[in-house]
């Protein structure tokens, strides 16, 4: 079966150490295109900052955002996984036990962070994953579906403190996310980037003989499990690379570009 979707995570995988694209990844995207094959990043990110990356693209492209929790293509969505609003604050207070804490109310419409959280050090990391937020006094009013809740840990080791405190308190009822040592993410328990995959494939008519994805952390297991030419970077969790199909080298030697080739040179695109 010929591969008719790619789909692959951005920071550790796609990106490199600065954050940057391949410099070969516009010639490959030709010719994915040439060839019939659709690229969808699939990320932590909010929608409108893979809108945004990809401005260029955002006809072509499809976009798995928000750890799985939205699907987007041509601005249309696909598929959603709305959290239960109630629930969704009662995890958002969490976070007023520790220092250091950026909490983030990630919606379908926007992200919001509080207004005791707009400083300069939180600001320059959300505006790495997310460019379209508004800064509320509180979260009780917002008028906005939420999709995701974000817990930034200015200071890294995450798993020793936001992490367990909301997985003990809510691990039965939501799945709690490590999605680098410094980001928590919280969304509804059934849901993955996986589960988003598997959504896409239905809809589209595609199976998961004709997908190939790329992945780099334990928030990509799902996903890599969702079709069957899946590839581990040369920088993944050890876990992750047991899983996966393939091993291809790493985010900074451009690895997901030359896993495409590889795939190309098998005749799989």
């Amino acid at each position: 079966m010929v591969i008719k979707i790619i789909f692959s995570d951005m920071d550790g995988t796609l990106l490199d150490e600065k954050g940057q694209l391949p410099q070969e990844f516009d010639e490959t995207i030709a010719k994915l295109k040439e060839r019939g094959v659709i690229f969808a990043p699939a990320s932590g990110r909010q929608y409108f900052s893979l809108h945004n990356t990809f401005d260029k693209y955002k006809d072509d492209f499809l976009f798995i955002a928000e750890n799985g929790t939205l699907a987007m293509y041509k601005d249309k969505e696909l598929f959603s996984s709305p959290m239960d609003q109630k629930i969704a604050l009662e995890i958002l207070k969490i976070a007023d036990k520790f220092d250091n804490i950026l909490r983030v109310y990630c919606g379908k419409k926007h992200s919001y962070i509080l207004e005791t959280d707009n400083r300069p050090e939180y600001i320059e990391e959300i505006n790495k994953y997310i460019s379209k937020y508004e800064v509320v006094k509180d979260f009780n009013n917002i008028d906005d579906e939420p999709i995701k809740m974000s817990f930034f840990n200015m200071v890294g080791k995450s798993e020793e403190n936001i992490y367990p405190a909301i997985k003990e308190k809510f691990g039965d009822k939501m799945q709690v996310v490590l999605a680098s040592d410094f980001w928590t993410d919280v969304i509804n328990l059934s849901i993955s980037k996986g589960v988003a995959v598997q959504n896409v494939q239905k809809i589209m008519g595609i199976t998961p003989d004709e997908c190939a994805a790329f992945g780099d952390y334990l928030n990509d297991v799902q996903m890599l499990q969702a079709v069957t030419h899946s590839f581990a970077m040369a920088n993944a969790h050890p876990d992750l690379k047991q899983l996966a199909k393939y091993e291809t080298v790493s985010n900074a030697e451009h690895g997901v570009i030359v896993g495409i080739h590889k795939l190309m040179e098998q005749g799989l695109i």
